[in-house]
């Protein structure tokens, strides 16, 4: 089995505002370490998120401000790795400056069978499981898993 993941979340402001160029300036560089990373399968790119993400009747709302990632990696080690090892950590670590820290549950992973590739609406499905039913084997967070 592989790990999916999908991570969403709503920024303070517009994709156009100076205050989240640092942001959108920078995901190119994070998704080409991604690829690079060991353990790394796959991801939604960015013209196909980007047409998910603003369908007003797709499975995320069409909020033009959101921002949302769904991959495919080998194992938990390799997305850890890459999550808390890589430049993504420095990103991450400026979440605040983006997101509202109030927005609540924003990331979910599962298993899916090798060679599965996700859709949005199995991802945005799993988070609300997750946002639902708290950690289970069908979507959990980082503390669902044994360390």
């Amino acid at each position: 089995m592989h790990l999916a993941e999908f991570n969403i979340g709503t920024l303070k402001y517009d994709w156009e505002d100076p205050r989240v160029a640092d942001f959108l300036n920078n995901l190119d560089r994070v998704y080409d370490i991604a690829r690079r990373s060991p353990g790394y399968v796959w991801h939604l790119e960015g013209d196909e998120m980007e047409a998910a993400q603003l369908d007003p009747n797709g499975p995320l709302g069409g909020n033009p401000r959101t921002a949302s990632t769904l991959s495919v990696w080998k194992d938990v080690e390799s997305l850890h790795a890459f999550t808390f090892n890589t430049v993504h950590k420095q990103f991450y670590d400026r979440k605040g400056e983006w997101y509202d820290p109030d927005q609540g549950l924003r990331f979910v992973m599962w298993w899916v069978p090798e060679g599965h590739i996700p859709t949005i609406k199995e991802a945005i499905d799993r988070f609300h499981h997750l946002e639902n039913h708290g950690n289970t084997d069908f979507a959990f967070g980082w503390d669902h898993l044994p360390h």
